[in-house]
């Protein structure tokens, strides 16, 4: 572990998907491997109903405030044993699509948030702060949290909230071919949900921590004509672990936001390739999306709330684990955790 990056432990999490509404039944549900596909209001070209992991809530609520209202869950579960007068000393940095996301909501950068406090009934710290990169936010957010606990911030909530089960987002993905359908095996299936994490200082008590960021570009993104060669991912691989102090042979198992695609699996393929040197017998790699189906933003808090799910029920593949994401536009982000008593 570097000791010039502190780390960050996660104290607590919550999460929304459409296999649970809590962190506990959703990570145990996406350990056994369950999923809930319906379908949705939409036809592809086919004339086939499009296919979706949707989270049913108590109204048929839509848009803002559906994500409004999954996010205020996963914050609360998350901060249920904090009293709510307390909760504007907490800085919230909600996660969200990137602008550039085809069938964005307008909204999400100016209206959404105090929509999550008008749900909450709260408001949130001042240096609080909308993170509007899609897959890569959480990670792009916990650096965030990092500069924030170094002005004396004790605890800092991530939040993340996003739908691709829109239209205007499924019908760019649909002409596109790149939704999975009875046609296309080579596609990801649309989700949603909210996720939420408190991060803060180490506090003694067994917990997972975040040892290590990395942060890099990929030009042969998933819309490029250059060859892919997983050069974006490599990199970032190589940031988080150098932070963390160690190498690629020592990490247990990776968890990521893969969903489907093929492009995805070849990069996370090829950016190991690139910079594990010592042979494993076994290299695991999870993917909670083949349960809830590709989130977007939330992709972040999902794996993360997974892996400390494993870790605090004993089903780890070992203490050091990382985690990885991957947006269309080429961002890529590594996160190095490790689980410590």
């Amino acid at each position: 572990m570097s000791a010039r990056v502190p780390p960050l432990a996660i104290h607590r999490t919550g999460l929304v998907t459409s296999v649970g509404y809590t962190a506990p039944t959703s990570c145990a549900a996406i350990r056994c491997k369950l999923t809930n596909p319906s379908e949705t209001r939409f036809i592809d070209s086919n004339g086939e109903w499009i296919m979706a992991h949707q989270v049913e809530l108590e109204k048929p609520w839509r848009g803002l405030t559906k994500l409004a209202k999954m996010a205020a869950m996963a914050i609360d579960e998350a901060l249920h044993d904090i009293p709510k007068k307390d909760w504007v000393r907490i800085p919230l940095l909600l996660c969200v699509a990137e602008k550039d996301r085809p069938g964005r909501l307008d909204g999400l950068d100016n209206q959404l948030f105090g929509m999550v406090q008008e749900e909450l009934g709260v408001r949130f710290h001042e240096r609080s702060a909308i993170v509007a990169h899609g897959r890569v936010a959480v990670a792009a957010a916990l650096s965030m949290a990092r500069g924030l606990m170094e002005q004396g911030i004790p605890y800092v909530l991530i939040a993340a909230t996003d739908s691709l089960v829109t239209w205007p987002t499924l019908s760019v993905y649909e002409r596109e071919g790149r939704l999975l359908t009875p046609t296309n095996s080579n596609g990801f299936m649309p989700g949603e949900g909210a996720g939420a994490l408190v991060v803060g200082r180490p506090a003694g008590a067994p917990c997972l921590y975040v040892t290590g960021l990395g942060f890099s570009i990929e030009k042969a993104h998933i819309s490029s004509d250059e060859p892919l060669r997983g050069d974006g991912m490599a990199q970032a691989f190589k940031a988080a672990l150098a932070e963390a102090g160690i190498q690629m042979h020592d990490v247990d198992y990776r968890i990521t936001d893969l969903s489907g695609e093929q492009y995805y699996f070849k990069e996370a393929a090829l950016a190991l390739s690139r910079i594990l040197r010592v042979r494993k017998e076994e290299f695991d790699i999870w993917h909670p999306a083949e349960c809830t189906g590709e989130v977007g933003a939330l992709a972040g808090a999902s794996v993360l709330a997974v892996a400390n799910a494993a870790c605090r029920k004993s089903y780890t593949k070992g203490p050091n684990i990382i985690a990885h994401m991957a947006s269309d536009l080429g961002n890529r982000s590594a996160i190095n955790l490790q689980w410590s008593v």
